[in-house]
């Protein structure tokens, strides 16, 4: 029997006292303190020295201001709406969430500040990569182009955990108070477009990218993963605890093997029975498409839109299995992650306050 949960005041789940420049009437982080900063550094240098950018800085910032400023207009989810026909309360959205049976795209079930916030947030995302373009011609340096890098990609980590808060939320595995907790940070997410498990995790994340680009695997083995695992124990003492206590999981260890090879967990099936029944021990990244007979992409470069696309590949494999209950990994490798981290923290946090009492 799932385990009842108490309703929360969600407002004890964000930090109120956070810096940030939020939109007026809305809690969405239009920037943050480092982004704002960032940003001034930026246009002080335009307008000392390259007026002609200046004047299209202005305006693409002017633009993001006005499109924070439209989602605005629409209702919280944190707190009790009257819409146009009846009300909606944070408790109903989350039960909702909880509780839906729907497969396939959910676009249109979701909430409209949800969806806008999405928006809102690439738009912020493309800007910010066009400012670190603007800030390297600029001459700003490579300490500052490096944050305006970081920032980018940190809005990535926060599209990819509006697909992983929802993959689990809908994971009837998980014990009911997991997938509250879970639907909560979704809402605030939503609610703020800033979310600080994805703080914490994403540097963890695109370490381990980074060292995945940087390994050649040899396919039909483990050799690539036995090489990522003993650089995993150097990146981070959450990931390292997680390799330890979750690889041993099969289907952790295939969501591992899709995101080290770039191949689905049917591909890598095939590629390993054909190389057992030819006694070959294993192939380089060249020679994957011939074996496999098709034109397969294994190799990927640094670039996180790269990171973004191949995630969004293995999130909609991983959905069709669970869909058709066929084998294979039902999960990504981030969504096992971020539930492993988001339930150790919770022990933590569980532990003190047991420990005060």
């Amino acid at each position: 029997m799932e385990t009842e949960y108490i309703p929360v005041d969600l407002s004890n789940f964000f930090d109120t006292n956070e810096q940030t420049e939020k939109t007026e009437d809305t809690g969405i982080v239009l920037f943050t303190e480092k982004q704002k900063w960032l940003v001034s550094v930026l246009r002080e240098k335009l307008e000392a020295s390259d007026r002609d950018h200046l004047e299209k800085f202005d305006k693409r910032i002017h633009d993001l201001k006005q499109l924070g400023a439209a989602i605005a207009n629409f209702p919280s989810l944190l707190e009790r709406t009257n819409l146009t026909v009846g009300s909606r309360t944070p408790q109903a959205l989350i039960d909702s969430l909880i509780n839906t049976s729907r497969e396939g795209d959910t676009t249109l079930q979701l909430p409209s500040k949800a969806t806008l916030g999405k928006g809102f947030l690439v738009a912020k995302l493309h800007t910010f990569s066009s400012l670190e373009r603007l800030s390297k011609s600029a001459g700003l340096g490579e300490k500052i182009t490096k944050e305006f890098h970081e920032e980018t990609v940190s809005m990535m980590f926060l599209l990819l955990a509006e697909d992983v808060y929802l993959n689990l939320i809908r994971d009837n595995s998980l014990p009911m108070d997991s997938r509250h907790q879970l639907a909560i940070s979704l809402l605030l997410l939503w609610e703020h477009r800033a979310d600080q498990n994805i703080t914490d995790v994403s540097p963890v994340l695109q370490a381990v990218w980074l060292a995945r680009t940087r390994l050649a695997p040899a396919f039909g083995t483990m050799m690539g993963t036995s090489e990522l695992i003993m650089l995993s124990f150097q990146l981070d003492e959450q990931w390292s605890e997680f390799i330890k206590t979750k690889l041993g999981t099969p289907e952790v260890n295939q969501a591992m093997e899709e995101f080290l090879f770039g191949i689905s967990f049917e591909q890598i099936t095939l590629l390993k029975n054909m190389l057992r029944e030819r006694g070959i021990s294993a192939i380089d990244r060249d020679e994957v498409s011939a074996f496999l007979g098709e034109n397969v992409k294994t190799d990927f470069s640094e670039d996180y839109r790269d990171f973004y696309q191949q995630y969004t590949l293995r999130r909609d494999n991983a959905r069709a299995r669970r869909r058709l209950n066929i084998p294979g990994p039902h999960k990504t490798l981030e969504d096992y992650f971020i539930s492993f981290v988001m339930e150790s923290n919770a022990k933590k946090q569980n532990q003190d306050n047991f420990a005060n009492v």
